[in-house]
């Protein structure tokens, strides 16, 4: 296993992708599996955010000053998720904005993790290398 933290990163989005495909092809009655669904892509959400919030940002600002407003961004990003991860834990699958939010939820972080792929994670790699990643 690569220890490459951009690798890593992008399994976890792979994973994440995977959970919201599962979500959105549930159906319209499946509310049970939708909220199991959900309960998986919350946590997943929580230990990715951790990660790059307290790992890969901080280091990121450190070691490449030129990325100051792309981290900024992305914690602005990350705390627009948290806001929704939060507001659904506290709801029922059953309520009549459960799915809603849920669309929203991943229509905010597929867009955060396009941004990630496509252009921060390659200045990241290019500015930090292999090794140090």
């Amino acid at each position: 296993m690569s220890t490459d933290a951009i690798v890593l990163l992008k399994e976890d989005h792979k994973e994440i992708r995977k959970l919201f495909k599962e979500f959105q092809d549930a159906g319209e009655n499946a509310t049970k599996r939708k909220g199991e669904l959900v309960e998986q892509i919350l946590e997943a959400l929580t230990v990715h955010t951790y990660i790059e919030n307290e790992c890969m940002y901080p280091a990121t600002r450190e070691l490449l000053p030129d990325l100051e407003d792309d981290v900024l961004e992305s914690y602005e990003e990350h705390h627009v998720a948290d806001l929704l991860c939060a507001e659904l834990a506290a709801m029922s699958p059953d309520d009549e904005r459960f799915d809603a939010k849920v669309t929203v939820l991943i229509e905010n972080v597929t867009h955060h993790i396009e941004e990630e792929e496509d252009e921060w994670f390659p200045k990241v790699r290019e500015g930090l290398g292999r090794r140090k990643l």
